[in-house]
């Protein structure tokens, strides 16, 4: 049995991170595979040592998703270990957003996603859940194929109430509204489990994003939308998920997630 750490990280710009030392970080990780959400470029925009890092005597594989608007979004994803495949997510009008990677592992599918912000008034709800169901349908059609899938990333939505410092003042913000938490009820009762949840029930005051604002990060005002998620059949092979505050650089932290596989 392999042990397998994968952290996933919304950067919100890699080579905005770059200059916080997130080439330091990553040498002092070394994870087996590391995804970035909101990378904000191409590789062809960045340093060789960005685009294939060498820790050790490891050369990361890289793969990218970018956004046809310079500047904008993006997924990456290093890894280790050659994938066996590396695929977009086949449907133009999120793939030309650079929204998602899928990599084909020997034991599972690990899809990274960065999840679009439905944005004030719910202006882009509509394109926020057709990627949602885009998703949910992936998942679906490899637990019904026999695979399993980790699905890590931005997912722009909190769940429940426990998932952010201030439920009441933000029913009607973007990531906390109504159809984005039912969209997370339909995935959890697809049979699908959000592991830091399942390591953590009934754990408040655990979050991923903060403000920039008014010293929210400092005040742990924040809210938890990034995730590992995994088919119910894939939950006893991890064996922890945990959140990464402690990480700067970014208004996102890292989410970590530990797998026997």
């Amino acid at each position: 049995m392999k042990k397998v750490r994968i952290l996933s990280w919304n950067v919100n710009g890699i080579r905005a991170a770059e200059k916080y030392g997130f080439l330091d970080w990553f040498t002092q990780e070394a994870p087996d595979v590391l995804c970035l959400n909101e990378t904000k470029a191409e590789p062809g925009q960045l340093s060789p040592g960005l685009v294939n890092p060498v820790i050790g005597n490891v050369t990361y594989k890289s793969y990218w998703a970018c956004a046809q608007k310079r500047g904008y979004s993006g997924v990456a994803i290093y890894s280790k270990t050659e994938p066996l495949e590396v695929r977009f997510l086949g449907k133009p009008e999120f793939d030309n957003e650079g929204r998602a990677l899928i990599a084909e592992y020997d034991a599972f599918t690990l899809i990274a996603a960065y999840f679009p912000n439905s944005q004030d008034a719910g202006k882009r709800l509509d394109y926020k859940l057709a990627f949602c169901d885009a998703i949910l349908r992936l998942c679906n059609a490899l637990v019904k194929k026999g695979r399993h899938f980790l699905l890590s990333g931005d997912y722009n939505i909190a769940h429940t109430p426990m998932d952010l410092a201030r439920p009441k003042a933000n029913e009607r913000s973007a990531g906390y509204l109504p159809e984005e938490r039912a969209w997370m009820d339909k995935f959890t009762k697809a049979g699908h489990v959000d592991t830091f949840r399942h390591f953590h029930p009934g754990e408040p005051d655990h979050y991923t994003w903060w403000s920039y604002w008014g010293t929210a990060r400092e005040r742990n005002v924040g809210w938890r939308i990034d995730y590992h998620s995994v088919d119910n059949a894939f939950l006893p092979k991890v064996t922890s998920s945990i959140i990464r505050p402690e990480v700067t650089g970014s208004d996102h932290c890292p989410v970590e997630i530990h797998l026997a596989v």
